[in-house]
């Protein structure tokens, strides 16, 4: 889709790793930017002995060059990710920004190439900025109000215009979002096209005659529509039934090359996501991809309309395909090692798909298909640290029973083979919850695998997506508890298997994987031997009333509505922050300062109630991130850190 070209803030989370943390007197020395409460003192032989597990780097492909074969990156060498050229497959990455922030999007103006934009915020805050960057000059342009939050940064088909989305916060309760035009080799021309009520709008595609938008309107995981807005008059016209009694999800949309039609994602009448066309004429979807009982995570259709490539996830492993849309069967795909697969994009001669990918053995990196000859082609190598990752563990596909007789899925990756006994294991619960871990490369999560002989598990519990829309929905509201209850079955799984110790089991993640871990922590302290919990939510009560006010909707949709009595009496009951008394185990908590989604009230507030329990409890907080940490020396002492925290309470 030509929504993958726009702009995009990445909301990852980089767990169990990690300013300057500099080796002084034997010790690493904190930053001046981050608060450490109860950490005990790193000696920097750790540091070294970790070293290479640090020095991980991965390499994802954000646009191609219109006219030649070259694409830009996004990647680190310093602190952060920023923009990076590279020229041929396997060439030299030239770095092209430089900030002390995270540049994670870039594109290039799809007619000329003699530009590109990109998104960037301020220490995490979320609060992001369009940029123009000049290739000539290499000057830097601010596009946008440089106050607001801004998103999207969908290229016209003409390549001389691109529309974006500005929130507007009237009041707590009242937020717009602003559907916006600009040139950007001129922001005076900037103009509002239409203004939406909430927050859940994006811009999906340009019509070919440039004369219309289609947009998305996101209501939650479970709920979406898709409207085409008239650029010149603001005109908003529905392309997606709202009646009835199913919720039904609609993906991104992009026009069909004639205009007489668009291609789109949908459920309806299913339990996945399944790649559509529809026709203007009769609006009524035709299933391009009903041989497929998997989600359709995404799609990009080829510059002449003739080829669509899309990528599905078949029990978490990432699949590509690509359709002939003459005659809606698919081709021959080469095959692809088992991993993640994202960031599809044509260039503009049709014959290269450009994406990013990568494998527990394998950081990602930016590939190209020639789709005529079958070539696949790195244009990337990141750097491994001197490790051969060809000795990764790789992962193994569980499943247990809940309380309930749900059949519970994840994967287990386990230690080295030099490692013998039952080993200890690490639970790490993936945020969302409507997400899902998918088996890639661990990073510098493999040290504990490699040198610690720590078993990792990722489990997907109810809530989690890629199992069908009925699973998705088996924990909103007042079912929050019985995901609760598939992190209990799984703690007493891990107990009944040979190879591993029940008896040392460690829960971290971040954020919903935070919560989850700091439920672990209080509905089965006698089942875990320590947590760590990065940017969590510790009561969804006070989260809902803290988080950013353009996303309390969203959330109140999967976690419930804070303002009905019922719902918050429900909430109150189960918050981990008001059982504390029951964490009895060591707990180690992460937040970043400027976090917009889990705000840092909601780890400080637990960090005080557990102090005054007398349970031993480690506190960082880095001043300068967000939603987790992006910076390479806070993601270092975070590493070090946690390293010591799984020494001293998983394995004595």
């Amino acid at each position: 889709m030509k929504m993958l070209k726009r702009w995009g803030v990445l909301a990852a989370i980089v767990l169990l790793a990690a300013t300057v943390a500099v080796p002084q007197g034997g010790e690493v020395t904190p930053g001046d930017n981050l608060i450490v409460e109860g950490i005990p003192k790193i000696p920097a032989s750790l540091a070294a002995e970790v070293g290479r597990y640090t020095d991980f780097r991965s390499a994802g492909l954000t646009s191609w060059h219109p006219t030649r074969r070259e694409m830009l990156i996004s990647t680190r060498f310093a602190e952060t990710n920023q923009v990076h050229q590279v020229k041929m497959p396997g060439g030299a990455r030239t770095q092209l920004t430089f900030f002390p922030d995270r540049v994670a999007s870039s594109s290039y103006n799809p007619k000329t190439g003699d530009y590109f934009i990109f998104l960037k915020d301020t220490g995490g805050n979320e609060v992001a900025q369009g940029y123009r960057y000049d290739l000539a000059t290499g000057n830097v342009a601010l596009l946008t109000d440089g106050k607001s939050r801004h998103s999207g940064g969908v290229w016209s088909t003409a390549g001389d215009k691109i529309a974006y989305g500005r929130i507007r916060v009237q009041s707590p309760t009242e937020i717009f979002l602003q559907i916006r035009e600009m040139n950007p080799q001129d922001p005076a021309s900037d103009r509002q096209v239409v203004e939406n009520k909430g927050a859940g709008w994006f811009t999906s595609d340009w019509s070919p005659d440039d004369k219309k938008l289609l947009v998305i309107e996101f209501i939650s995981a479970n709920e979406s529509y898709i409207h085409e807005v008239d650029v010149a008059s603001g005109e908003k016209k529905l392309l997606t039934p709202k009646s009835g009694t199913e919720k039904v999800a609609w993906g991104g949309a992009a026009y069909a090359k004639n205009g007489r039609g668009f291609y789109t994602t949908t459920d309806m009448n299913s339990e996945f996501q399944r790649l559509a066309y529809m026709d203007f004429a009769t609006l009524k979807p035709t299933i391009l991809t009903a041989h497929i009982n998997w989600d359709v995570d995404s799609f990009e259709l080829s510059p002449d309309g003739k080829t669509m490539a899309f990528v599905t996830n078949e029990n978490g492993i990432n699949v590509l395909h690509l359709m002939d849309l003459s005659t809606n069967k698919e081709k021959k795909v080469p095959p692809l090692p088992a991993g993640s697969i994202f960031g599809l994009e044509w260039h503009e001669n049709g014959r290269d798909l450009g994406f990013s990918l990568n494998s527990a053995r394998s950081a990602t990196d930016a590939y190209s298909l020639d789709v005529k000859t079958g070539k696949v082609e790195r244009w990337t190598y990141s750097e491994t640290g001197g490790l051969n990752t060809a000795s990764f563990s790789e992962p193994e596909l569980i499943q247990w029973k809940s309380f309930d007789g749900m059949t519970i899925t994840g994967f287990l990756y386990r230690p080295a083979a030099k490692f013998t006994g039952k080993r200890p294991v690490i639970v790490n619960v993936h945020g969302g919850p409507e997400a899902q871990f998918q088996p890639g490369f661990l990073g510098r999560n493999n040290y504990y695998l490699n040198e610690m002989g720590v078993a990792l598990i990722f489990p997907n519990v109810r809530g989690s997506s890629g199992f069908g829309k009925t699973f998705l929905k088996l924990d909103n509201g007042f079912l929050r508890e019985d995901s609760y209850k598939d992190m209990g079955a799984l703690l007493d799984w891990i107990k009944q298997q040979p190879g591993l110790d029940g008896d040392r089991i460690m829960v971290t993640g971040g954020s919903y994987g935070g919560h989850m871990t700091f439920v672990a922590a209080t509905y089965y302290p006698e089942k875990i031997r320590c947590a760590l919990a990065v940017v969590g939510l510790s009561n969804l009560r006070t989260f809902l009333e803290n988080t950013e006010a353009f996303r309390r909707d969203l959330r109140r949709v999967e976690y419930g509505d804070e303002r009905d009595p019922q719902m918050r009496e429900f909430m109150e009951r189960i918050a981990p922050l008001n059982n504390a008394q029951k964490i009895t185990k060591p707990l180690f908590i992460v937040q970043g300062y400027n976090d917009p989604r889990a705000p840092r009230s909601e780890a400080l507030q637990m960090v005080e109630t557990v102090k005054k329990v007398g349970t031993p409890v480690w506190f960082l907080m880095a001043k300068d991130e967000g939603h987790g940490f992006v910076k390479r020396k806070n993601q270092d002492f975070q590493f070090y850190a946690t390293v010591m925290f799984v020494r001293d309470n998983l394995l004595k």
